[in-house]
């Protein structure tokens, strides 16, 4: 009894699954007037079978599949689809198997796994997955120590900056949101005017809500008195950004200009996230960055020639 153990499948599996999206649901009539009495719930979706891992689940000649190893299959799957193929599509990807099987054991009756080609391939694919594997193993046993985190944390701190502001915006003609009802397009000289009166207007005292939410033409925020809660660095457009987090607390800015018109912006509050508070983040963050190093030093350690002529690193 041969079981099948090679992982040279896996690649040719993702390419298959991919090619077969799951089948579409059946649509229920447009119109259904249930009899009386009855109520048309429906039927909560069946929890797949557990079967232990060295159950044979599938034979194709004389490979045999466990359900332990259809279930290393899934593991290399995008992530997106593992839940479908471990539950409702489980019946999906045992019949892509059967086609990958039954044309794997065409191929060795006609002698394909003997060719040049099938060999190179091969030996591509198994340093692949092995390095896939040992990539994965390096990053599990990486540490990132104290140190590192806080020296990164010093140096990025303007990372864990959060602002909280409001902002009233002006549109100017070609902006990609579309022009508030009754209002009519500005030039971007009128618009820069009538950011500056509106400045004007804050500086002397206005209340900013009420100017906002009467007068911004960010319709979203301008109902909430142009409130755009809190952000962090680079979730606003740049000139925005820089602007808003050089204010102080209270402040209000000059007009400032960006694609889509003139924001004034009032900073209502800004901090910055402690070590403590982020030094989980920073660890997800700098761990690949470690097994990076890792990796980078094994090649170093490596004999590794490679033909100048041929990947043109050549000096000219």
């Amino acid at each position: 009894m041969k079981f099948f153990r090679s992982v040279l499948l896996f690649c040719p599996i993702v390419c298959l699954l991919a090619q077969t999206p799951p089948p579409a649901p059946p649509q229920p009539p447009k119109s259904v007037i249930p009899p009386p009495n009855i109520q048309l719930v429906p039927e909560p979706p069946k929890a797949p079978v557990v079967v232990p891992p060295d159950t044979v689940v599938l034979t194709v000649g004389d490979v045999k599949m466990t359900a332990g190893q259809i279930d290393q299959i899934i593991d290399v799957l995008p992530e997106q689809v593992r839940p479908m193929y471990r539950g409702a599509g489980r019946k999906q990807l045992g019949d892509n198997l059967v086609k990958l099987l039954v044309l794997s054991a065409e191929g060795k009756k006609r002698g394909l796994d003997q060719t040049p080609a099938f060999k190179t391939q091969t030996m591509f694919e198994m340093a692949n997955v092995l390095a896939g594997l040992t990539y994965a193993e390096i990053n599990k046993e990486v540490k990132v120590d104290e140190a590192t985190m806080r020296k990164y944390y010093d140096e990025h701190k303007a990372e864990f900056e959060e602002a909280h502001a409001r902002h009233i915006l002006v549109r100017i003609q070609g902006a990609p949101m579309p022009v508030r009802p009754g209002q009519k397009e500005l030039s971007d000289t009128d618009a820069f005017a009538k950011a500056q009166d509106l400045e004007k207007q804050l500086q002397s005292g206005a209340d900013f809500a009420a100017l906002a939410t009467k007068e911004s033409d960010d319709a979203g925020s301008g109902a909430k008195g142009g409130d755009l809660g809190t952000f962090h660095h680079g979730q606003m457009v740049p000139s925005f950004d820089q602007a808003a987090f050089a204010l102080e607390p209270g402040k209000i800015s000059e007009p400032v200009k960006s694609q889509f018109g003139y924001h004034i912006i009032k900073l209502e509050s800004k901090s910055t996230k402690s070590f403590d508070d982020v030094k989980g983040d920073l660890e997800k963050k700098l761990k690949p960055e470690q097994a990076q190093k890792a990796m980078e030093d094994l090649q170093k350690r490596s004999n590794v020639v490679m033909d100048p002529v041929f990947f043109n690193t050549a000096k000219q």
